[in-house]
Formats: C-alpha cells, sequence, structure tokens
C-alpha cells in the first residue's frame, strides 16, 4: 500500500441508473471526474457526509437509511497532487431529480464494464472499479 504524507478524508456516492451505470461529475476547475462528495466536516460522520455532499454538489435529498457501505479505500488524491485520499464509499437508489449544484459543471453516467475513460480520478480507475467489476 503507498504511503502518502497528507492524507484528505472524504465520503462518496454511487447512484447508478436504471441501466447501472454510475453518475460521475465534474468540478469547475478540474479535468477529471469522479463520484459526488467530499470532505468529511470535523463532528460529522462518513454517512452524514455523503447525503450533505449529495445536497451541495447534485440537489438530491438522500435518506441516510437507505445507504449502503460499499467500502474504505486509499489511493491518489485527484484534485490534490502527492496527497492520498481515504474514502468512504456509500451507494444509494437512484433519486430521479438530481441536478448540478456548487461546484459542479459537468456530469456524465459511467458504465463500469466498459472501457474507462481516461479523465476519471484514481478513487475509480484504481480502487473502486475493481471492486465493483468483482460483485457484479
Amino acid at each position: 500500500m503507498e504511503q502518502y504524507e497528507h492524507v484528505v478524508v472524504v465520503s462518496a456516492l454511487i447512484m447508478r441508473d436504471a441501466a447501472g451505470a454510475i453518475l460521475i461529475v465534474r468540478k469547475e476547475g478540474t479535468s477529471k471526474f469522479m463520484l459526488p462528495g467530499g470532505k468529511i466536516e470535523p463532528g460529522e460522520t462518513p454517512a452524514e457526509t455523503v447525503v450533505r455532499e449529495a445536497a451541495e454538489e447534485i440537489s438530491v435529498t438522500l435518506d441516510q437509511q437507505k445507504l449502503r457501505f460499499v467500502g474504505e479505500f486509499l489511493t491518489d488524491a485527484t484534485n490534490e497532487p502527492g496527497w492520498g485520499v481515504r474514502a468512504y464509499v456509500f451507494e444509494h437508489p437512484f433519486v430521479a431529480d438530481w441536478k448540478l449544484a456548487g461546484e459542479i459543471a459537468e456530469a456524465q453516467w459511467l458504465d463500469a464494464e466498459k472501457a474507462l475513460p481516461s479523465n476519471i480520478g484514481p478513487l475509480l480507475s484504481d480502487a473502486l472499479l475493481p471492486v465493483l467489476r468483482q460483485s457484479v
């Protein structure tokens, strides 16, 4: 396992459409797509963070009781060169009325079974997608 001098701790959301594709987002001023989510604030649990971040980034209200913990992953941070990211990843059933909000510039649907685009962050490409592919 790679060691990092600095690690940012985040929660991230997997939300799939009816075909099983995963919603990914790109923040303004960045080039890589990632899962919706963000840094855990003092006093927050990882589940509370993913609920807050989903509201801020894709304008949805998640039901914390419907969150399924997928796992904890450590990999390179997408937007902080040289940093690691420890991500607590949750899945939530699809919420139809999502829309871009806050700092999110763009969204796409990612099919984990197809060739991966080069513009996705390391959490998706290195840690999460291999796990999702094994569970199919």
